[in-house]
């Protein structure tokens, strides 16, 4: 059932009772009386009861009315049905559909064109809601809410009802001594009665009446009608003092306002229906608001927005991943990522915290970063990555796309604190929440449904999102989800300046997005144009050979349309340690510049080069050697090497007390170029293999309760809870030798001889037969078999409730009966 779709089942028209030959008396009745069709629709709406399929009828109704399977029902209703079940447990039970009219349309029914007038026209489909659902029973003579909402929704002093309405006279006087329910009878201008309950019936009519209560409140001072002016929509309880004031004594003594607690008090609810002019609530909401397009775009400019961000959402996750190549950050004893580390990729990034948890949590949803697993465990990517960077980019973003659009992570709750008071991390275990998927799904389908390029005003959105699925008590997460997935799609390329595009489209329909995406993204380039002042232009998204070396060669300086890149002393060191030599390097530039290889740097590659290596850096634990011994020495008088505990060994050779890696970044932040060399005087290098995970899976989604079941496994199951229904009512003949046949539920009881000779005469006679049955886990069931052959102890025949040939021991069987006459 779509969010814009009332119950499926076709309702009467308003006030009229059902024509049925019996009204149902239990909700499992009423079950009963469904075809297949609306007994498949129960199950789709509410999976959960599917879990286990129902034994039987009656099962199916038990667990519709527990209290978890009723809250998920209740969580699931729009505003409107939600409010009508809301006035269900205000109403007497049971309900006729007039009195339920009225509560939502108010005692003069509405304006037809207003609030009363289109209540009263969405209320059939907000009850076939209601009864589709199984969270309503009965005819509209007599409507009934189940139990348990009842229970979760009628107000109480612990739980106050949405309604804002408070307890009944019955109620609000059940701990009252007769004495004082007779003096109120008295107060109120009513005859003494003989018993309390006839009192409060005596109070009861006349708060129902409107005549009379009219007439009542006609002599109240002013005063007391503003004190019943701030109760009427609630909350219904006020405190008052041990010798109140003359309007609230006037109101007490009455019975207008009734003791709750020695210091409370309480406005009755059938006082407060006829202040509101028999309202439940006070402001109504039938309809869905409408979502409409705030803004107009061309949609050729709102793919173009939408594909440049998505070409910006993979050059982002490629430059998070490759940060976390050779030292990724470690995972916290708790799980999840470091403050500081987040810190630290959001100035990798160039972004802030918020955002940078963003593009962590996509890359970790898409499979491309996981934990190793060692025992310093840290974060790197997975060898999914390499596979996605093989990718065309239209194929990289769908993949990243997809995995957004399922995944149950929210990230924009990083840096907030849960329950106990602890920060949530990035990549922590507690960013799990279920309904992310359905509201980015939802919101999605609300963009889709504008016409092409047009966004719509966020906060109307919002509101139709809170009145498909309005937040009970205090959480805000639905709204926070759907602020945020707005946000997210607008970053990823999902959608541009707010509005839907093209691929996007394809996303959410489940199509592949890459070949509408594909003809947007621009062509990767083979060049860059080199400049004077060091720097490199890249005027589009670089091939990877030419992309990786320049990432190594020179540092990124600012990013968008055209990549600008800067070379320096550290940048081409870098390029000389990974091994490279400096003629390599002018060739690379030469075959990749649209533009001469400028002079300024030219002399930087060779200048680098020259002192690359000059140095040489090996294990003893550590030791420098130069062959210009003067260098030596000035290394030795800088203050700057004190940290390294230099000593001079020898004309050209220094030993160091720190590691090889500690003395190279020490003499490299002095200003020299060392190179690092083996045991064998050769130089090393420095190339460090990017590491990997090992083989990793993306993470599953937490789904909010049970899947939602297919066509196949809801005829099974519709089937099975038919033949178990079939077997629990099928009506027996007495067995021989006791007074009566089992009831409803009851295993048959018959000894072993018995069974055996009940079973043996039905093989022959090709009749069925009622049995008990207790399978090897010691579950109980009532089956309703054929048999067709006795023999070995067991018994073989069609049974009808499992709908197929099975075999039974005969020894796990409780006992037999025959069906009647007009059951075979």
């Amino acid at each position: 059932m779509t969010h814009t779709q009332r119950g499926t089942t076709e309702q009467p028209p308003a006030g009229t009772a059902t024509t049925t030959a019996s009204p149902p008396r239990s909700l499992a009745e009423a079950l009963r009386g469904r075809d297949d069709a609306a007994l498949a629709a129960l199950l789709h709406a509410r999976p959960d009861l599917l879990n286990p399929v129902p034994g039987d009828i009656t099962q199916l109704a038990t667990r519709a009315g527990t209290r978890a399977s009723v809250v998920r029902a209740l969580d699931r209703l729009d505003r409107f049905a939600l409010q009508t079940a809301e006035a269900l447990a205000v109403a007497p039970d049971p309900c006729p559909y007039p009195v339920l009219e009225e509560l939502l349309t108010g005692t003069g029914g509405g304006d037809d064109r207003g609030r009363g007038g289109a209540a009263r026209d969405a209320l059939p489909g907000a009850l076939g809601i209601l009864r589709d659902q199984a969270l309503v029973w009965g005819d509209d003579d007599r409507l009934r809410l189940v139990r348990t909402a009842r229970e979760l929704l009628a107000p109480s002093a612990q739980r106050p009802s949405p309604t804002g309405l408070g307890p009944t006279v019955a109620e609000a006087t059940a701990g009252m001594s007769p004495t004082r329910v007779q003096e109120i009878v008295a107060a109120a201008g009513l005859p003494p009665t003989h018993d309390p309950v006839s009192a409060v019936a005596a109070l009861t009519g006349l708060f129902t009446d409107p005549e009379r209560m009219s007439a009542l409140l006609d002599e109240a001072p002013a005063e007391a009608h503003q004190v019943l002016g701030r109760l009427v929509w609630g909350p219904p309880y006020g405190e008052v003092t041990p010798n109140p004031a003359p309007p609230v004594r006037w109101l007490r003594d009455r019975g207008l306002l009734l003791p709750a607690s020695p210091r409370t008090v309480v406005l009755p609810r059938e006082v407060a229906l006829h202040l509101r002019g028999g309202l439940a609530h006070r402001e109504t909401a039938p309809v869905a608001p409408p979502v409409g397009a705030h803004r107009e775009h061309r949609p050729q400019l709102v793919d173009a927005n939408a594909a440049g961000q998505a070409l910006a959402a993979l050059a982002t996750v490629e430059e998070l991943v490759k940060s976390w190549e050779h030292a990724g950050p470690l995972v916290l004893r708790a799980g999840g990522l470091a403050v500081r580390d987040l810190k630290r990729a959001a100035s990798t990034l160039d972004t802030t915290e918020q955002a940078a948890a963003f593009w962590i949590e996509l890359a970790y949803a898409a499979g491309l970063l996981a934990s190793d697993g060692e025992a310093d465990e840290r974060y790197a990517p997975t060898p999914a990555f390499d596979d996605w960077c093989e990718l065309p980019p239209a194929a990289r973003w769908s993949a990243l796309a997809s995995a957004w659009l399922a995944a149950t992570r929210a990230a924009g709750m990083v840096g907030e604190q849960d329950a106990k008071g602890r920060t949530l991390s990035a990549l922590g275990p507690d960013l799990d929440r279920s309904p992310a998927p359905e509201v980015r799904r939802r919101v999605l389908e609300l963009l889709a449904a504008l016409p092409e390029g047009g966004s719509p005003d966020p906060d109307a959105l919002l509101e139709r999102l809170a009145w498909e699925r309005p937040e009970r008590g205090t959480s805000d997460l639905r709204a926070r989800l759907a602020h945020w997935t707005l946000h997210d799609a607008e970053v990823l390329g999902v959608t541009g300046r707010g509005a839907l595009s093209a691929f996007g489209r394809a996303l959410l329909a489940g199509r592949d997005p890459a070949p509408l995406l594909a003809p947007l993204l621009p062509e990767p380039v083979d060049h860059v144009l080199l400049q004077a002042d060091l720097t490199a232009v890249a005027p589009g998204p670089l091939r990877r050979p030419l992309g990786d070396v320049l990432a190594v060669l020179a540092d990124v300086e600012s990013k968008g349309g055209a990549t600008v890149y800067r070379f320096t002393p550290g940048s081409v060191r870098r390029a000389l340690d990974s091994g490279q030599t400096a003629s390599d390097l002018h060739a690379f530039l030469a075959e990749h510049s649209r533009t001469p290889v400028p002079q300024p740097l030219a002399y930087l590659i060779d200048d680098v080069a020259r002192r690359h290596g000059h140095l040489r850096v090996g294990a003893a634990s550590s030791y420098v050697r130069c062959d210009d011994d003067a260098m030596l020495g000035e290394i030795l008088a800088d203050k700057r090497s004190a940290g390294l505990g230099l000593r001079r060994l020898a004309p050209t050779v220094l030993a160091a007390q720190a590691e090889p890696g500690a003395l190279l970044d020490g003499l490299r932040a002095m200003g020299y170029a060392p190179a690092a060399e083996s045991r064998t005087g050769d130089v090393l290098v420095a190339r460090a293999a990017a590491y990997r995970t090992p083989e990793r899976t993306a993470p599953v989604p937490v789904p909010d309760g049970p899947p939602v079941p297919d066509a196949t496994l809801l005829g099974a199951a519709v089937r099975a809870v038919r033949a178990g229904d079939l077997a629990a009512t099928a009506v027996r003949k007495e067995p021989a030798g006791q007074s009566a046949a089992p009831g409803p539920g009851e295993l048959p009881r018959t000894s072993a001889a018995e069974t055996l000779a009940t079973v043996q005469a039905a093989a022959l006679t090709g009749s069925a037969v009622w049995i008990g049955y207790v399978n090897a886990e010691g579950a109980a069931s009532q089956r309703v078999i054929a048999p067709v052959r006795v023999e070995g102890g067991f018994v073989t025949g069609y049974d009808h409730t499992a709908d197929e040939v099975r075999t039974y021991a005969l020894h796990r069987i409780t006992g037999v009966a025959e069906l009647a006459e007009d059951q075979v």
